[in-house]
């Protein structure tokens, strides 16, 4: 067994109604924020649309300690950061078919507006330059072939 866990990720925005605590992030005030950034305890941290996102150390830490392999999904500006200060992370950098694709994806889901897709495809176009910067790289052309992909990697270094 891979023994993969996701890392939950900490962050200044409002709760939407159907997310919960401890599962779909720690909800946690601006300043509280900033008091944990000051406090150097976190992994890696980004403002995105005027929120913080991070991954707080400790958290990890703990699962690292129950002896699990711990999964950041995270944007590269922090990706990149975990890859400075941990040595031993495995990176991956998860690609769309195409730009074209990515779009078909996001429009399919229906749940954002045209100016957050535009500039999601903005990021998208920015975070790829970054793909050789990762140790492998995974196109997402079929979701089952893709997470195959992903664990026949991480198993490679077990």
């Amino acid at each position: 067994s891979l023994n993969l866990t996701y890392s939950i990720s900490m962050t200044s925005r409002k709760r939407r109604p159907l997310e919960k605590e401890g599962i779909d992030y720690f909800f946690i005030t601006k300043d509280e924020f900033e008091e944990k950034i000051k406090n150097n305890e976190f992994l890696e941290y980004a403002q995105f649309v005027g929120n913080y996102y991070g991954t707080p150390k400790a958290y990890v830490e703990k699962l690292l300690n129950e002896g699990k392999n711990v999964i950041l999904e995270i944007e590269t500006q922090g990706a990149l950061e975990v890859m400075e200060k941990e040595k031993e992370a495995i990176s991956i950098f998860l690609l769309p078919p195409s730009l074209e694709a990515l779009e078909k994806r996001l429009r399919g889901r229906a749940t954002e507006t045209d100016e957050t897709i535009a500039y999601r495809l903005k990021r998208a176009r920015e975070e790829i330059k970054c793909k050789d910067r990762y140790m492998h790289t995974v196109v997402n052309n079929d979701i089952n072939e893709a997470a195959k992909e992903i664990a026949d990697i991480i198993r490679s270094y077990m």
